[in-house]
């Protein structure tokens, strides 16, 4: 059955590699099968129980236990210590994790709200003048220690440079005056047009935002305090 959910995939345009992967398998272990008697499944699970594995009653010591009041909000190396303190020994702290998993009860066991990851918003460009990216960096002067900085912004569907400044200092107000002139030279409307950068000064500026709504841009910036906030 398994080797034939391989070569339905296969048929289907899906590289054996990929196929076998899903079901836990190698290629040369499928190879190998093929070879000898046809190909069917030679994997063999254990014919004995270990020894030292819980019985129906000891799981369901540990599930009442770890579903009573008083540690039903608590995780298994927690639950384990307390009732060590307390003469109890019911199973070790990874017999607790494994038969919770079982039964589908690792969830959040605490009364706090459960983290929730919110996945950053993303720009998808389908063409020109849709999503561009923007960034200052540093330039190099004749005089050590000394820079300048260029402004530019990049079509991120083309890679076309939209328009770019080089100047002394770094502020919103340069930026505005960017984002000004290549709004007077092109040929389309702004309006939804995305400008993605990070959170630096200049990018979030009180003027560089007004000027950006006064355009219709949107404003896209990268998450803060990570280490490729740094738009691409």
């Amino acid at each position: 059955m398994i080797l034939g959910l391989i070569d339905e995939a296969t048929r289907a345009g899906a590289r054996p590699e990929r196929a076998c992967n899903m079901l836990g398998l190698s290629v040369r272990t499928v190879q190998r099968w093929q070879a000898r008697g046809g190909g069917e499944d030679r994997r063999y699970g254990p014919k004995t129980e270990p020894a030292n594995k819980l019985s129906e009653v000891e799981v369901a010591r540990i599930l009442a236990v770890a579903n009573s009041p008083e540690f039903r909000d608590v995780s298994p190396k927690l639950i384990v210590p307390q009732l060590a303190d307390q003469g109890i020994y019911l199973a070790s702290e990874s017999s607790f994790y494994r038969t919770l998993h079982a039964h589908k009860l690792m969830s959040h066991r605490e009364r706090s709200k459960p983290k929730s990851n919110h996945r950053p918003r993303e720009h998808v460009a389908t063409g020109p003048w849709q999503v561009a990216s923007w960034d200052i960096t540093y330039l190099k002067s004749h005089v050590r220690g000394v820079f300048y900085y260029l402004y530019l912004v990049v079509d991120v569907w083309s890679r076309k440079i939209l328009g770019w400044q080089v100047h002394e200092v770094e502020s919103d107000e340069l930026s505005a005056e960017l984002i000004s002139e290549i709004a007077a030279s092109a040929d389309v409307d702004l309006a939804g047009w995305a400008l993605h950068a990070d959170n630096g000064g200049p990018m979030k500026g009180s003027t560089m935002l007004a000027t950006l709504q006064a355009l219709g841009v949107i404003a896209s910036f990268s998450r803060p305090r990570v280490s490729d906030d740094n738009p691409y």
